[in-house]
C-alpha cells in the first residue's frame, strides 16, 4: 500500500535570493532520506513561497520492507572438530546472537563456507520515519547563519510559524523544529489571513490557490510574473528586460504577484541608462523596458504581491519611491562631470590595492607603462594605451561609483567621454573588467584589450610576488579569475604574444623590494595560469592526456600552445594514434636509461635490416614533409602527416634489436629512434597520451 505525503513549513518571510535554492535543497534532503529509509516512493515536488518551504511526495509505501540480515560466523572449519562437535568459536558466535550452533545457516563465500546467523527484519511503518526525515532534511539545508526566536532553543533561518504534516488524509503524528504537525497551512498574509485546513497533498496546490491567494509552485509563479511583466510593457510599445536573477527574486518575494507599470519624467533619461536601471533593479526590484532599439524608456514593472482595487494608487507609491533615487543618480552624474578623470587621479592616492603593492594611484602607474609595452608587441596605440591606463581607475573616487559599486568602469566610459579623451580610451575604461566571468563577453577595442590584460597580469604578479597565491577555496583577489581571463584574451582575440616576456615586464613594474619572490614569481605565475588551460580544455572534451603532452614543451604562449592541444586531439582520434603513441613511449623509455645524450647522427652505411632501412627513409620523408607545415604552425596537417609511420615503426620494433651488443649499431640505431622522437617532440611529447597504468 502507498499514499502520498506532504510537508510545509510556515514561516516568517525567507531570504528572497535564496528560496529557490532552500526550495531545491529541501526537496532533494527529502528524497535522500526516503531512499536512506529504503522506502519505496514516486515523485517528489517542491513548492515555495516568501513564507512556505513544502515538498510533496507521491505513492509513498507505508512501511519498509521486511529483510533478512545475514551475519556471518567463524569458518565452517573452525566452526566443528574432527568428531563434528562444535568448537568454541562456534558456540560463542550463536549464544551472541541468541541461538544455538544447530539453528545456525551455512553459506559459501568467495574465503570458503562459513556459519551465518540469518534473522528477518520487520520493516518500520513510514510514519513513524517522516518526522526525522524532515528535521535531518531542514538541518541539512545550504543555511550561512541561522536564528533563534523568542525563548526558543531551535534554530532556522526564519523563525518558524507551522508545520503541516500529512500521509494521506492523516496527519503525522510528530514534532520539527518545535513544532508540532497539523493540517493547517495559511493564505495570503493580506487576502486571506486565516488558517487553511489542508485534506490531503492532492489538495494542497489548488486550496492555497483558492481560497488561500497563495501560488505554492515557484516555477508556475514565475512563469505568470514574466507574462505579466511582458504584457505590461507591451502596453506602452515598449519590451521588458526580464533578468533571471531578478526575476527569481521577485518571484521570492511575493505569493500573488500582479505587474503594474510605472513612468519616471524623461529628463532622468539624461543620466547614463545603467544608473536608472541599477537604481530600479538592484533597490526596487523593478524591471527595466526599452524599446525596439534597446534604448531605455521611462517607464519600468513593478510586482506587487496584492490584488488592489485601485491599482492606481500602487503605482503612484511606487512612482513616488523611485523619484527621489533617479534624483540622486541625475544629481551624482552632473556633479561628477565637472572633475575630470585625470584631476581626480589623486585621491586615488589614498585608496590601497594591497599594503605591500602600494596604492590603487601606483597600480595604475603600472598599468600605463605595462599597457604601452604590450600595445607595442600586439601593434595598438602605445598613447592610447599608456593614457587609459592612467585614467582606468578614476571613476572609483566618483559620487556615482560610491553610491552605485556595479557601475565602476561604466560610470568611467560616461566621464572619459565627457572629458572628450578618444572613443577606444573612453571604452577601455569598462572594457577593462571584460570578461568578468566564464562566458562573458570580450573587449572590442584593441586599447580596452591591452588594458584589461595589463591589469590582471599586474595583479597576478603583485600577489604571487607577495607569496599569497590561492589556495583551496580561498581566492580572494580573484586570481584564477583572472588566470581564465587572460588565457581568453589572448586566445579568443588571436593576439600571439609570449606569456613569459609579459610577466617579466610586469614584474619589472614593481619595486624589486616590494616582491619577495621576485626571483621565481614569472615561473610560477606562468605556470598557474597555464594550469588553468586545462580545465578550459576538458570543459571543451578535450581529454587533461593531450593537454599534459603539449605542455611537456615548456612553452608559454597560450596562442601557439592552443593550436598545439588542438592538433594532438584531432591526432589523437586517428586510428594510428595509440599505436604510435605507445612507440614514442618505448622510445622514451630507451632514451632515458641512457647515461649520456643520446646520439643523433644516423650512419646510412650501418643498417642492416630491411625494417630498419625502411624506417629511416620513412623519417627522412617525413621530415622533408612535415617541417614546412611546422614552420607555418600546422600542427594538424604535419601530426596527420605521421600517422603513416605506424606500420614502419610497427615492423621495426618486431624486427630489430635495438639494444645490440655491438656499439656502434646500437647507437645508430638510438640515433634514428632519437629522430623518430623529435618529428613529435616538434608538437608534443605524444607518449603521454598513452593512459597510466
Amino acid at each position: 500500500m502507498a499514499r502520498d505525503f506532504l510537508v510545509e513549513l510556515g514561516t516568517e518571510e525567507l531570504p528572497p535570493k535564496a528560496l529557490r535554492t532552500l526550495m531545491d535543497a529541501f526537496a532533494q534532503g527529502i528524497r535522500q532520506g526516503l531512499q536512506d529509509a529504503e522506502l519505496e516512493f514516486g515523485e517528489v515536488k517542491a513548492y515555495a513561497a516568501p513564507r512556505r518551504l513544502a515538498v510533496s511526495v507521491t505513492g509513498l509505501a507505508e512501511k519498509q520492507q521486511d529483510k533478512q540480515i545475514e551475519k556471518l560466523g567463524p569458518a565452517v572449519k573452525a566452526a566443528f572438530d574432527k568428531d563434528g562437535n562444535p568448537s568454541k568459536a562456534a558456540e560463542g558466535f550463536a549464544r551472541s546472537n541468541g541461538t544455538t550452533v544447530d539453528q545456525l545457516s551455512r553459506v559459501q563465500t568467495d574465503k570458503g563456507e562459513r556459519l551465518a546467523f540469518v534473522s528477518e527484519q520487520k520493516g518500520e511503518a513510514t510514519e513513524r520515519l517522516l518526522a526525522g526525515i524532515v528535521e535531518k532534511s531542514l538541518a541539512q539545508l545550504p543555511i550561512p547563519k541561522r536564528m533563534r526566536w523568542g525563548a526558543r532553543r531551535e534554530e532556522f533561518v526564519r523563525p518558524v510559524h507551522w508545520l503541516l504534516m500529512l500521509f494521506g488524509d492523516k496527519v503525522v503524528d510528530g514534532e520539527v523544529l518545535g513544532l508540532k504537525a497539523g493540517n493547517t497551512s495559511r493564505g495570503h498574509r493580506f487576502h486571506c489571513n486565516r488558517e487553511l485546513e489542508i485534506h490531503s497533498a492532492s489538495d494542497y496546490v489548488q486550496q492555497l490557490r483558492d481560497p488561500g491567494y497563495v501560488i505554492a509552485n515557484f516555477d508556475e509563479r514565475r512563469e505568470a510574473i514574466r507574462e505579466q511583466v511582458t504584457a505590461e510593457a507591451h502596453n506602452v510599445n515598449g519590451v521588458a528586460v526580464i533578468d533571471d536573477d531578478l526575476l527569481d527574486e521577485v518571484t521570492a518575494l511575493v505569493e500573488w504577484p500582479m505587474a503594474l507599470t510605472g513612468r519616471f519624467e524623461e529628463r532622468f533619461l539624461d543620466v547614463p541608462a545603467e544608473a536608472l536601471i541599477s537604481s530600479m533593479k538592484e533597490h526596487q526590484k523593478y524591471f527595466h523596458v526599452v524599446d525596439a532599439d534597446g534604448q531605455l524608456l521611462p517607464f519600468f514593472v513593478t510586482v506587487s504581491n496584492i490584488e488592489s482595487v485601485d491599482p492606481a494608487q500602487v503605482i503612484a507609491g511606487n512612482e513616488r519611491v523611485i523619484r527621489p533615487r533617479l534624483s540622486d543618480a541625475a544629481f551624482f552624474f552632473e556633479t561628477d562631470k565637472k572633475t575630470s578623470l585625470e584631476s581626480r587621479r589623486e585621491k586615488l592616492r589614498q585608496i590601497v590595492f594591497q599594503q605591500h603593492l602600494g596604492s590603487v594611484y601606483d597600480k595604475t602607474e603600472r598599468v600605463a607603462t605595462l599597457g604601452r609595452a604590450i600595445a607595442g608587441h600586439v601593434g595598438s596605440d602605445a598613447d592610447r594605451a599608456e593614457r587609459a591606463g592612467r585614467l582606468c581607475k578614476s571613476d572609483l573616487v566618483t559620487e556615482m561609483v560610491f553610491e552605485f559599486p556595479d557601475l565602476q568602469g561604466i560610470a568611467g566610459y560616461y566621464y572619459a567621454e565627457n572629458d572628450g579623451e578618444p572613443l577606444d580610451v573612453a571604452k577601455a575604461m569598462y572594457e577593462q573588467y571584460m570578461p568578468k566571468f566564464a562566458g562573458d563577453e570580450l573587449p572590442k577595442s584593441d586599447t580596452g584589450t591591452v588594458i584589461a590584460l595589463a591589469d590582471r597580469l599586474d595583479t597576478l604578479v603583485g600577489i604571487f610576488g607577495i607569496g599569497q597565491p590561492p589556495s583551496g577555496s580561498r581566492d580572494p583577489f580573484a586570481l584564477r579569475r583572472a588566470s581564465l581571463g587572460v588565457i581568453r584574451l589572448v586566445v579568443e582575440k588571436n593576439i600571439d604574444v609570449d606569456l613569459r616576456q609579459l610577466l617579466e615586464l610586469a614584474r619589472d613594474g614593481y619595486p624589486r623590494t616590494a616582491l619577495g619572490e621576485y626571483s621565481t614569481v614569472v615561473e610560477q605565475t606562468l605556470n598557474y595560469i597555464l594550469e588553468r588551460f586545462r580545465a578550459r580544455y576538458e570543459d571543451q572534451g578535450i581529454a587533461a592526456e593531450v593537454f599534459m603532452a603539449v605542455a611537456a614543451r615548456n612553452l608559454s604562449r597560450p596562442l601557439d600552445i592552443d593550436n598545439r592541444v588542438h592538433a594532438v586531439h584531432t591526432f589523437s582520434q586517428l586510428p594510428e594514434a595509440q599505436a604510435l603513441a605507445a612507440a614514442n613511449k618505448r622510445v622514451s623509455n630507451i632514451l632515458a636509461k641512457l647515461e649520456g645524450p643520446a646520439p643523433t647522427e644516423v650512419d646510412e652505411n650501418l643498417l642492416q635490416e630491411d625494417a630498419e632501412k625502411a624506417l629511416y627513409i620513412a623519417v627522412k620523408d617525413a621530415r622533408t614533409q612535415v617541417e614546412p607545415l611546422y614552420a607555418e604552425a600546422l600542427y594538424t596537417e604535419g601530426l596527420a602527416g605521421l600517422a603513416g609511420l605506424r606500420e614502419t615503426v610497427d615492423s621495426f620494433f618486431d624486427h630489430v634489436m635495438v639494444m645490440t651488443d655491438d656499439e656502434k649499431l646500437r647507437d645508430n640505431r638510438l640515433a634514428l629512434l632519437a629522430q623518430l622522437r623529435s618529428l613529435f617532440l616538434e608538437v608534443a611529447d605524444i607518449s603521454l597520451l598513452v593512459p597510466a597504468k
